[in-house]
């Protein structure tokens, strides 16, 4: 909602407005948290002793859980403030929608970032074909960045909080983190992939200030609000409409390549390209790092339906054959090296602060546990990486 947004992009929202962007957020509040809660003791203590044996894998916790009227209510009710997001914002945005493309040109120039677009890419059908996140229209519908302001807007509406001020806790943390935990890596040339509005990539910016920063996406709509958005904060990065799979950079270009809840929208064949070509861009020493859902092989059955809601019920079809994934073998099957892999479980910083992050940095990885990737109160981020 407008006010974790810059007040060069801020919309202005009735009274109205803004009275249901914040009951949607308690909305979401209470269904991640406080509804959540029950339908796991109502697992733990109803249902789960009533099976023959204990469920194996999320999808055995799935089917047993299916017919339950509080499961049904819980997905009617998520389902319905999911789509509520979006309808909380929208009309605001669609209100300013002509004053606003001006206000996106105005702020070029700023901090000397740059945009460039490629309206002969062709967008993949994963991302022009479906509405994900059920954000109607999705990311790459219209020529000027109202997609953009819908999905920032929209997005402080549903982390209810948990993402930050700037909507960037994902990018923070993990970027604090890494420089810690990594201190004599500098990069000197970072690629965000996905970045959608670029929430995740000024951080690496803020992080490494010598660095040039890059973020690129296939939907023009998102990479005209993030120029707009890294302009208006005073932060130097360069956005550019490319496909990840295969992005037309030089081989070995780059020390850092990133990316940040982006490979649970590709198909499996995607995701494979995307670490191939990880790979052929990073420089020797370099450095291919991931923030994602963590892998259902290494969670709690229970925990591992919970997150693979979003693939049945969210318009994410792709999220449980990515997290049926070993994110090590991925990286091997690319080229990496066996020893060059890691993972690790970083706390919020805005949740946890900046401290418990440095701290965890040289302590013993942590395991995940139901919090990790869970957008609810006490979130800690997944992350994974191999080096070149």
């Amino acid at each position: 909602m407008s006010r974790f947004v810059h007040p060069d992009l801020a919309l202005s929202p009735t009274l109205d407005e803004r009275a249901g962007m914040d009951f949607v957020s308690a909305l979401r509040s209470h269904v991640l948290n406080d509804m959540a809660a029950h339908m796991k003791t109502r697992w733990t203590e109803t249902i789960a002793p009533k099976l023959p044996a204990p469920p194996a894998t999320g999808q055995e916790v799935h089917k047993a859980i299916k017919p339950d009227l509080f499961f049904r209510f819980y997905s009617a009710t998520r389902v319905n403030a999911q789509e509520m997001v979006w309808d909380s914002v929208r009309g605001t945005v669609e209100r300013e929608r002509a004053a606003f493309a001006g206000r996106l040109a105005g702020l070029t120039g700023k901090a000397g970032g740059t945009l460039e677009l490629d309206p002969a890419l062709e967008v993949p059908k994963n991302v022009s074909a479906i509405d994900v996140h059920l954000m109607p229209g999705g990311y790459a519908n219209g020529a000027d960045g109202a997609a953009g302001a819908i999905y920032e807007n929209g997005l402080g509406v549903f982390s209810f909080g948990l993402m930050g001020e700037n909507l960037d806790d994902i990018g923070s943390s993990i970027a604090l983190w890494l420089s810690a935990r990594f201190p004599d890596f500098r990069p000197q040339r970072i690629l965000d992939l996905g970045c959608t509005v670029g929430h995740q990539t000024l951080p690496w910016a803020r992080t490494y200030p010598v660095a040039e920063v890059i973020g690129i996406d296939v939907a023009a709509p998102g990479l005209r609000y993030a120029h707009a958005r890294a302009e208006a904060q005073g932060v130097k990065a360069h956005f550019k409409q490319r496909d990840a799979r295969a992005t037309g950079f030089e081989d070995g270009s780059f020390d850092l390549v990133f990316s940040s809840m982006f490979l649970h929208e590709l198909p499996l064949k995607d995701i494979r390209a995307v670490f191939a070509e990880a790979k052929r861009l990073l420089r020797p020493g370099g450095l291919m790092l991931h923030y994602e859902l963590p892998p259902n092989g290494q969670m709690d059955p229970y925990d591992a339906f919970y997150l693979d809601w979003d693939c049945f019920y969210n318009a994410e079809p792709y999220y449980k054959g990515y997290r049926d994934q070993d994110p090590a073998e991925l990286c091997r099957t690319a080229g990496f090296a066996a020893d060059g892999f890691f993972q690790a479980v970083v706390p919020s910083i805005g949740w946890y602060g900046a401290d418990a992050v440095k701290a965890e940095a040289s302590a013993e990885a942590t395991g995940i546990d139901g919090n990790t990737g869970r957008l609810a109160d006490g979130v800690r981020w997944f992350t994974y990486g191999a080096w070149a």
